[in-house]
């Protein structure tokens, strides 16, 4: 707003007013006031363009120290706060690794049950065979975790459980 009044109002009295309260020169004023970039901001305006590039090549995995080292390697003077600002102003941020959580205990001394099944999923009647797997979904408030119990003659489901944590109850309930 204060730009556009600056802008309109081009008489030498009404400049040398507004240079004194912004506190600027009248040749800065002038220089703004025609557009011309400085050297710096085209330099940012180019190594903008080349992060971007590196930013895109890497899947937005490489984040400003990656991108700032990449560019120095290739001969690209820069540091990293200037990387930094640049991908900000830029809207450009990295994608972090998501951690892999374990979520089954093999190595257990827990009796374990033969299987009877052995992967024959025919049957003649309702009630003879059902399954249950164990899934977990991804929610804005977190995991939720799912069991459910199938028969295999309907693929009807008889049961089922939702919890946030998976524990035994969970299994048990969707019994």
């Amino acid at each position: 707003m204060k730009y556009a009044f600056i802008k309109e109002n081009k008489n030498i009295f009404s400049v040398n007013l507004m240079c004194k309260v912004f506190s600027i020169s009248r040749g800065g004023y002038y220089k703004w006031l025609s557009g011309i970039l400085s050297k710096r901001k085209l330099a940012n305006q180019k190594l903008g363009e080349t992060i971007r590039d590196i930013h895109s090549e890497n899947n937005g995995k490489y984040g400003y120290i990656r991108i700032a080292k990449q560019l120095n390697n290739t001969g690209i003077s820069c540091g990293k706060n200037r990387v930094y600002n640049i991908m900000k102003k830029l809207g450009l941020k990295y994608k972090s690794k998501k951690k892999f959580k374990v979520t089954t205990d093999s190595n257990h001394k827990l009796p374990i049950c033969e299987n009877i099944i052995n992967r024959d999923f025919s049957t003649t009647d309702i009630n003879q065979k059902w399954f249950s797997d164990i899934t977990y979904i991804h929610t804005n408030e977190g995991w939720l975790y799912l069991a459910v119990v199938i028969d295999v003659y309907s693929r009807a489901v008889i049961g089922w459980s939702m919890n946030k944590r998976m524990t035994q109850e969970l299994v048990c309930n969707a019994l």
